[in-house]
């Protein structure tokens, strides 16, 4: 595969749970070439590499659920036992047990891929923070445009009332 097409398919399986970009066990198995009870069994086989959340957790029933209504992930629904996710870091620690040159060239990519996101978050939040200073100018520049309308509103309202017509005098 080339690495751009590889990268697009990478990006569209990271996900956001508990405020981490995971991936889950499902894709990363799918990714790499191998069944994901192959996966799994090695992950048990090296649990003391994971067995820290901020490498890799199982999701719960709620998550999972929220997941299959957020993504609409067919494969989901598809799962006898809960899916593992994987953060970046567990991405990584999991290419050193499953031993496959497909899995090592994916890693690769996976890490290139998180890079990119990352990179792209930090532009995100300065645009997102330049637009919200403009917003912030415009809203003052709409509150003084809006009051010099109003006064010219309520100065057009008060006409000096003339007497229109005739005054007659009465010691005529």
């Amino acid at each position: 595969m080339h690495e751009i097409i590889k990268q697009g398919e990478i990006s569209s399986r990271i996900l956001t749970l508990r405020n981490k970009e995971i991936m889950l066990d499902m894709d990363l198995a799918d990714l790499y070439g191998v069944e994901t009870k192959y996966l799994k069994r090695q992950v048990q086989r090296n649990m003391k590499r994971f067995d820290e959340e901020d490498f890799m957790f199982q999701i719960s029933r709620d998550e999972l659920e929220h997941l299959r209504r957020q993504f609409g992930t067919a494969n989901l629904t598809m799962t006898r036992s809960l899916p593992l996710a994987f953060t970046e870091q567990g991405v990584y620690m999991l290419a050193t047990v499953v031993n496959s040159p497909i899995a090592i060239d994916v890693s690769k990519n996976i890490m290139r891929t998180f890079a990119k996101l990352r990179e792209f978050g930090k532009h995100y939040n300065a645009l997102a923070k330049k637009i919200l200073e403009v917003e912030r100018k415009s809203d003052k520049k709409y509150r003084e445009l809006s009051r010099k309308i109003e006064e010219i509103i309520e100065g057009s309202q008060e006409v000096e009332r003339k007497t229109i017509g005739f005054i007659r005098n009465e010691m005529e």
